[in-house]
Order: C-alpha cells, then structure tokens, then sequence
C-alpha cells in the first residue's frame, strides 16, 4: 500500500473555491479502482493548510490517477489559489 500526504497552502481569498474543487476531485478520486482513501484535512489552527490523504493499492494506482480528467481538472483550476508548491510525503503501510 501507498499512502501520500500531499501538504498545501492555499491563498486566503481561495479557501472556498479550493475546497468545493478539491471535494469535486475527491469524489472522483475515491472511486478509481485501487484508491481506498481519498481525504481533504484542513488544519484547525491554520485554515489556509490542508492536506490530502490519499491510500493507493500501489504505485500503479497512483499513476493512474495522475492520468484522470478530474485529476487534471484539479491542478489546472486550483494552481492559481496555492500560497506556496505544494508537496507530497510518501509512506508504505506498517499495520495494518
């Protein structure tokens, strides 16, 4: 299993629009095959970070979904909304 944490910081006057089209992604996401997890976190103390959990049956999976419309809808429409690149940490599964 891969699991990603994909770490992003939104511009304050995007919050909303990035959220409805980071939900309209997700929707999509969580329903590839080979995605089990698909989540959009925001942080309590900072409503600009937010994080997605995505859990991935593998690599395969992943690149897979890097290839969807929805996928790519995503980073075209909320590119512009970011404060900073976002960035991604990969795990792999201990337990269970």
């Amino acid at each position: 299993m891969l699991i990603v944490h994909v770490h992003i910081k939104v511009k304050t006057e995007y919050l909303q629009a990035f959220q409805q089209a980071s939900i309209e992604n997700a929707r999509h996401s969580i329903q590839e095959p080979g995605i089990s997890r698909f989540e959009l976190i925001q942080a309590q103390d900072d409503p600009s970070s937010f994080l997605l959990l995505e859990a991935y049956a593998g690599i395969e999976a992943q690149a897979k979904h890097k290839e969807t419309a929805h996928f790519k809808k995503w980073v075209e429409t909320v590119g512009i909304m970011m404060a900073e690149p976002r960035y991604a940490v990969k795990y792999s599964n201990v337990y269970p």
